[in-house]
């Protein structure tokens, strides 16, 4: 048999990064885009000279949690690649932040999504991307 003769192995299925466990990961990160957001917008428009600091980085929060909420949905590997970055950048803003809140808190006169480590979020913040990350090295497709 020479090598046009062959019949082709059938094509890997593509790992959607959404279903299974992935789709707990979806629906947290889509509560979490929607939670962040909302509480950063409303005190923006409310109060934002009472602490500005900490209102940008929740709205920061919103967008990394909605692009890596966006990249489960979209699935495929370079969109995997994207969301275990971010989600590994996620994971440096909650400890930084936490961090932070804890040595410094006159610098937060209100709390962010990240503020000790997540604690008002029942430390959600800190948990999620580390298991994102395990997901998705596990749902690497290559």
């Amino acid at each position: 048999m020479t090598d046009t003769e062959r019949p082709e192995a059938p094509a890997k299925p593509s790992f959607e990064l959404g279903t299974g466990p992935g789709r707990v990961l979806v629906w947290f990160y889509g509560v979490f885009t929607v939670a962040a957001a909302s509480r950063s917008v409303v005190q923006m428009i409310l109060d934002f000279d009472r602490a500005p600091l900490a209102y940008v980085l929740s709205a920061v929060a919103a967008v990394v949690y909605g692009f890596i909420t966006y990249s489960l949905v979209r699935g495929g590997e370079k969109a995997r690649r994207a969301a275990l970055v971010c989600c590994a950048a996620e994971l440096v803003g909650v400890l930084v932040v936490g961090a932070w809140t804890l040595a410094e808190p006159s610098a937060f006169p209100d709390a962010t999504v990240w503020s000790d480590f997540g604690m008002g979020y029942l430390f959600i913040p800190v948990i999620l991307p580390v298991t994102g990350m395990i997901w998705l090295r596990r749902a690497k497709t290559s």
